[in-house]
């Protein structure tokens, strides 16, 4: 029989609401006791230090199949334990695209060998092609737990209300990219006075808008499920609530890098600062914190879209979109917490219940009986991000050199001490 005490520790149950000091006592893989429990089996001494459930993250990027160079499953396995991600949702745009069941079924027996959960996100479309429609059905019955247009948006809106009846006979979830094509085709940037004196192409915000208030009037017309990928203006979030006040089936995400950074960190043309969607002005970035805290924004995503160096040390215009986040999603929230923009709970809960309850999986949640997936946390550590010491591997990330507040200490999952900042 195994056993863990976590002693005289914050427990921060965003699910509940509990937050609270006391001792969380783990034996055969669950949670056993929480708040006055005997102390049992191997001991870490949480004065000082916070617990949660462990993270999950809906989108994450992976090299596998086809791309192994920038990361395989087990190395964003391993970076997303020291990040305190125990559970992934591996995207579409793999080489071969995830878009039949034998591909899923791939995905899914490679997780299994791993040390966190690894979910698969089945593409909308075969090829992502935007136009042929997958066996939605099979793949979700394959364990497919979402659907995704990839990089690119299905433009067609006829195809996307197929595709939404489609899937709303199976009760999935599925999810667009927010973006027009005819107004973002080109660009590279958001289009304000930075990017005019960068010189660079730039979209408006609007062509995000325009998308999810299409997509999301065809989820009212077919009552379908839909996620806004990847809101990143204030005028989309005012849009997600005005349909959640409407009692459309909506949710949405936000990235790490949306919600800590602006437009500004573009600096002079700084291409490990180039993402999709572009970093937008303040007014937006703030309003994306608003949105998480008030759930307006349901989760938070790490967007952990590995490239190598190569792709992204060239002219701005010509570099590739993305940044590695995986070990980052839990820091850069505690970050964003101890600078008071936003609250630590919300910050959680966007991290870990509701991703579990969108996607209908077990975790995300500190409870008596549930699996003992946890981080263990200081929310003061300060530290200074090296992008070498970033277990991915690749290494893109904006935030290179930033001074961050809080870290992870270590990640249990299924009971277990899978990661440990001391151990290694």
């Amino acid at each position: 029989m195994s056993m863990l005490t976590l002693t005289d520790i914050r427990i921060m149950d965003p699910a509940s609401g509990r937050d609270e000091t006391g001792h969380v006592l783990i034996e055969n893989g669950r949670i056993a006791a929480i708040g006055e429990t005997p102390v049992r089996g191997e001991v870490i001494d949480g004065r000082d230090l916070t617990c949660a459930p462990g993270l999950i993250d809906a989108r994450v990027k992976a090299g596998e199949p086809g791309q192994e160079n920038l990361e395989t499953l087990a190395s964003a396995s391993r970076a997303a334990l020291a990040g305190g991600v125990t559970q992934i949702v591996v995207q579409p745009q793999t080489v071969p695209v995830i878009d039949d069941l034998s591909l899923v079924d791939f995905i899914l027996r490679k997780g299994e060998a791993l040390p966190v959960d690894v979910h698969v996100a089945g593409a909308l479309t075969k090829n992502l092609d935007g136009r042929t429609m997958t066996e939605i059905g099979l793949m979700s019955d394959a364990g497919a737990v979402l659907f995704a247009s990839g990089p690119d948006p299905i433009e067609d809106a006829q195809i996307m209300r197929r595709l939404m009846a489609y899937s709303a006979t199976f009760n999935a979830l599925i999810s667009n990219s927010p973006v027009t094509p005819s107004l973002s085709a080109g660009t590279c940037a958001h289009e304000s006075d930075v990017s005019a004196r960068l010189g660079l192409p730039a979209a408006p915000a609007i062509s995000e808008r325009i998308m999810a208030e299409r997509d999301m009037a065809l989820a009212e017309l077919t009552g379908g499920r839909l996620l806004i990928d990847l809101v990143s203006s204030a005028e989309t979030v005012n849009s997600i609530r005005n349909a959640k006040q409407r009692d459309i089936d909506v949710a949405a995400s936000v990235s790490i890098n949306h919600l800590a950074l602006n437009e500004l960190d573009i600096g002079d043309y700084r291409t490990f600062a180039k993402l999709d969607p572009p970093l937008r002005e303040e007014r937006d970035r703030q309003a994306l914190l608003r949105a998480v805290e008030d759930g307006s924004i349901d989760i938070v995503v790490s967007d952990h879209d590995p490239q190598s160096a190569g792709r992204k040390r060239l002219p701005y215009d010509e570099a590739a979109n993305g940044a590695v986040g995986l070990e980052l999603m839990l820091a850069v929230g505690l970050k964003l917490a101890a600078e008071g923009e936003i609250g630590l709970m919300p910050y959680l809960r966007a991290a870990t219940c509701a991703p579990a309850e969108l996607l209908g999986l077990e975790g995300g949640r500190l409870a008596v009986g549930e699996r003992a997936d946890i981080v263990v946390f200081s929310e003061t550590d300060p530290w200074v991000l090296d992008s070498d010491k970033l277990l991915s591997r690749s290494k893109n990330t904006p935030f290179d050199g930033r001074r961050m507040t809080g870290r992870v200490r270590h990640t249990i999952k299924n009971g277990e001490i899978a990661y440990s900042a001391v151990r290694g």
